[in-house]
């Protein structure tokens, strides 16, 4: 008997490793743990697993290239360093893969292939030709032209945008992936930070109805000048694809069996088991599409939402916000301020700052709702 029988039935795969798994301390690559994961992949492939994987470490690798000492903060620079670096990344991996016999192939995204629900569709169709030829795509934010993920923020040690955790939770979840395996140089989550308290213990299962608190309670690592994640990054990454119906398990990629320690089903690293999942068009309303504006509700939509499954009907907006169109995602926020979910509006913002103050537009019926339940994405109460 396995400790987790269910990673032992998953077909599809996302595995994500970071840069502090491929790269030493001082920015070089660390070439035995990367073909030790290539070794891992190859090994699920011939099993008849299909995997994604979703790499970070360009920058690193770039950096070494060029002959730089530190990681340099100027954006451009960053930009160079990707550049240069996912080219030797990408390298490292086709020729690993070839002497195992599979072939890899290159996917670049920026955010808007996924925010852009016919870019994404478009994706998803590519992806799944790839997976069915028996190509391991490798993924990756493409840092030369999609500059969130390198900026910073004045002053704080943090990306304004995102990283390679929620990338391979969005992949996961577009590609109705069955787990999602974070590897990193922690193995799993612990109570405590494992490097300051030699007593903390790790958490090896969080459900869906935690894994909000622990989020939460976690303090963002400042990481090393190349790794943007850490492990709160980690875990609002799972609860995305642990949401969307997929298993995820943070595990460290320093250890050379991790992977496949996992997909067998051991107690390594920290469980998120996965929950029923909302269909493909929800979960790219809630996790995939960027909102254009917010819809602020009443109590009374709160519950019809909630307890009833009920659409949301103008009568219960009490303030509109932003600029946008008929077809656009649209955040839902209750009267506490906080988050519902977000959902696709039945017409342009003006037309709905109407609406809800009582004007009803040409062409609307009473019973027709400002936020169809279909076209619906709530987040946990």
């Amino acid at each position: 008997m396995t400790a987790r029988p269910e990673l032992t039935t998953a077909r599809r795969v996302v595995v994500k490793v970071g840069t502090r798994v491929l790269t030493h301390d001082d920015g070089r690559p660390a070439l035995a743990r990367l073909f030790g994961v290539i070794e891992e992949v190859a090994a699920a492939r011939r099993r008849g697993l299909e995997v994604l994987l979703v790499s970070s470490g360009a920058v690193g690798m770039g950096l070494e290239a060029l002959g730089l000492e530190h990681a340099p903060v100027d954006l451009a620079d960053r930009q160079a360093c990707a550049a240069v670096g996912q080219s030797r990344l990408l390298g490292l991996y086709t020729e690993g893969f070839a002497r195992l016999h599979v072939v890899a192939g290159q996917v670049l995204l920026t955010e808007g292939d996924l925010d852009d629900r016919i870019r994404y569709l478009n994706l998803r169709s590519a992806l799944g030709a790839m997976l069915r030829r028996g190509v391991v795509p490798i993924l990756n934010e493409n840092d030369t032209v999609s500059t969130e993920e390198l900026a910073f923020v004045e002053g704080a040690t943090r990306p304004v945008f995102g990283d390679n955790d929620k990338l391979s939770a969005l992949v996961a979840a577009k590609l109705d992936a069955d787990a999602l395996l974070l590897m990193t140089d922690v193995d799993g989550v612990y109570d405590l930070d494992p490097r300051v308290h030699p007593d903390a213990v790790r958490r090896r299962r969080v459900e869906a109805a935690e894994a909000g608190a622990i989020e939460a309670a976690l303090v963002q690592e400042a990481g090393s000048d190349l790794s943007r994640g850490g492990m709160r990054s980690k875990v609002a990454a799972a609860r995305i694809a642990q949401s969307a119906g997929c298993h995820v398990v943070v595990a460290s990629g320093l250890d050379p069996h991790a992977i496949a320690a996992v997909l067998a089903g051991d107690d390594v690293g920290t469980w998120f088991p996965a929950r029923t999942g909302p269909s493909a068009r929800r979960r790219w309303i809630g996790h995939a599409a960027a909102p254009r504006g917010t819809l602020h509700v009443d109590d009374g939509a709160v519950r019809a939402l909630r307890e009833r499954g009920a659409s949301l009907l103008a009568v219960g907006v009490e303030r509109v916000e932003g600029a946008f169109t008929e077809g656009d995602v649209v955040s839902i926020v209750g009267p506490d301020g906080v988050s519902l979910g977000k959902g696709l509006v039945h017409c342009d913002s003006e037309t709905a700052r109407r609406w809800a103050a009582g004007q009803q537009p040409d062409g609307v019926r009473n019973h027709d709702a400002l936020v169809h339940r279909d076209n619906l994405f709530l987040e946990d109460a």
